[in-house]
């Protein structure tokens, strides 16, 4: 399977009340979205990681909760993203462009008001932005095809490029 997350902050507590994330305190966030993540996540699956993995602790530290995730990890590096231990990463990239069950994706930590075959039905995946679900629902009904795959807007768990795909009508 195909995954897709970003914004995960690790470590930051400050993110629990900017965001109104439901943690008590950092070290519940962390446990949870790894928790989450290893739910879903496989051994040989894909995760595109599209930014902002850890904030506000040691490299150290950051390379060890990243260890503790599951998959082949792709991280399309967000503004918070430092110098990890490259050995836990397949890729590392600052924007890509794939192609999965026929649909073009472009894949950036920011969103963008426009990307690569927008006008031939692409769908633009990005983070940054930590908006809940309403956000993707708005740009669906308005025909845009941009999703946040951040884990504000998904439940705190990645998303699949099944879920993806059903989301967007099934093309």
């Amino acid at each position: 399977m195909i995954y897709f997350t970003s914004d995960l902050h690790l470590g930051h507590r400050g993110i629990i009340e900017m965001r109104n994330r439901p943690f008590e305190n950092v070290e519940e966030m962390n446990h949870i979205l790894l928790r989450n993540y290893n739910a879903l996540v496989r051994k040989n699956d894909i995760v595109y990681i599209l930014g902002d993995i850890c904030h506000h602790m040691l490299v150290e530290q950051a390379n060890e909760l990243i260890g503790k995730m599951k998959g082949k990890k792709i991280l399309v590096k967000g503004n918070h993203d430092k110098i990890y231990d490259k050995n836990l990463f397949d890729e590392v990239c600052d924007f890509k462009t794939i192609s999965l069950n026929g649909i073009y994706l472009a894949l950036m930590h920011y969103p963008m008001l426009s990307w690569p075959k927008k006008n031939s039905g692409s769908i633009q995946l990005h983070g940054h932005i930590h908006s809940d679900e309403m956000y993707n629902l708005e740009n669906k009904i308005a025909g845009i095809r941009r999703y946040d795959v951040g884990v504000d807007a998904n439940g705190f768990y990645p998303v699949s490029i099944k879920q993806i795909i059903e989301f967007f009508g099934g093309t």
